[in-house]
């Protein structure tokens, strides 16, 4: 498989399942309606293993560009790639953000709340203080591309390695990363850690005719774009000041 379909499925499934637990947490009439935080953390994490199990060995299931940066940072990845992983990133998030609304929009269509329909599609932070934001989605994302930088190695199948990415690490381990991240840091912003899952579903909330719907607040939307960016590259900075080296 193309590793740039790779990242567009392997994303549009993480989303898709992203996307649909807020939504069926949120909305009116749902199954899990107000079924809570727990549902929707363990529900991203799940979704992070089902990507990294479908692109991981195309693509090495980035699913994200702060990895792609960071893997890029740290010499683990091509700086050429980069780009396409992100575009592939993207349009694959807004794929299964789209899906997912196709599956609730009877739920919706009967949802009053503006805020609650755009939930299951961007983050918006608890408290809106956009310095303190910005430090959470810096912080979430450092921990996260830490602990995959001090993970990775190549995976060797017959003879050849795969890329460098989440797929090196397993999709069992980077799924408890991403619950434990949810669970602990994830409460002041809704920890996007990850700027495809944030841009490309609020692209979709924009585009998509949805009845009732409020402001996409694109204002923010620069906090969970930069704020991973900046925790990637200081992540990768940190391991190679460290002394570390290239897992390739």
């Amino acid at each position: 498989m193309n590793v740039y379909i790779a990242e567009f499925i392997g994303t549009a499934l993480l989303l898709a399942m992203g996307s649909g637990v807020v939504a069926n947490v949120v909305l009116n009439k749902t199954k899990g309606q107000n079924s809570g935080w727990i549902v929707i953390t363990t529900a991203w994490a799940l979704g992070v293993f089902i990507g990294v199990v479908v692109a991981g060995p195309h693509s090495g299931a980035h699913l994200n560009p702060a990895v792609s940066l960071a893997l890029a940072v740290v010499g683990d990845f091509g700086w050429e790639l980069v780009p396409g992983y992100i575009i592939s990133q993207v349009l694959g998030a807004m794929l299964g953000a789209g899906v997912a609304y196709l599956i609730y929009k009877d739920h919706f269509d009967i949802t009053d709340d503006p805020g609650l329909k755009f939930a299951p599609f961007g983050t918006a932070p608890a408290i809106r203080n956009l310095s303190s934001n910005f430090i959470s989605e810096v912080v979430g994302t450092f921990v996260l591309i830490i602990v995959i930088l001090y993970s990775t190695g190549p995976v060797i199948d017959d003879g050849n390695a795969t890329p460098i990415g989440l797929g090196s690490i397993g999709a069992l381990p980077v799924a408890f990363l991403v619950w434990v991240i949810g669970l602990s840091l994830g409460g002041t912003t809704g920890y996007a850690i990850n700027p495809a899952r944030d841009l490309g579903p609020r692209f979709m909330h924009q585009l998509l005719p949805i009845k009732g719907k409020g402001s996409s607040d694109w204002s923010y939307s620069w906090v969970p774009i930069v704020g991973p960016l900046v925790g990637a590259a200081l992540a990768g900075g940190l391991f190679l000041l460290l002394g570390n080296t290239p897992a390739t």
